[in-house]
């Protein structure tokens, strides 16, 4: 992806209302890669999420890249910022690290829906089991 999270950090700061914020999030979400169809699995599916989310650990030189999709847009978007808060650790650095800092900061802690926070726990919950499962394995 081109956008970082000081990109975001930045934006967010710049849009005055949430509308604005919201669609920033649904073009985040299309700037993540492709994911392949075959990957689109029921074993890849992460349960507890109201809309269909697919998420596959990717080891690489002792870090874990994502492979993520979903099919609501600003669903997406949330996937790609987990994706830059998470992609490229270590499986420790991927347990070490806690996602609320930057909701807090993006103010999505408070302006999340109570179904799409619940999904977001459940997307941050599976990243942080395909990290421990790769760390196992190493």
């Amino acid at each position: 992806m081109k956008t970082s999270l000081d990109d975001v950090y930045e934006t967010f700061e710049l849009l005055d209302d949430w509308t604005d914020r919201y669609g920033f999030l649904i073009e985040l979400g299309g700037e993540l890669p492709p994911m392949p169809e075959e990957l689109k699995v029921p074993e890849h599916k992460v349960k507890g999420c109201m809309s269909q989310v697919w998420l596959v650990g990717v080891p690489k030189d002792g870090t874990i890249d994502f492979l993520a999709d979903s099919d609501a847009h600003i669903v997406r978007g949330l996937v790609a910022l987990l994706l830059m808060i998470y992609g490229g650790k270590t499986p420790a650095e991927i347990a070490a690290t806690d996602h609320q800092a930057v909701l807090a900061r993006l103010g999505l802690d408070k302006h999340l829906s109570p179904g799409r926070s619940n999904g977001l726990h459940s997307m941050v919950k599976r990243v942080k089991e395909l990290a421990a499962a790769v760390d196992a394995s190493a």
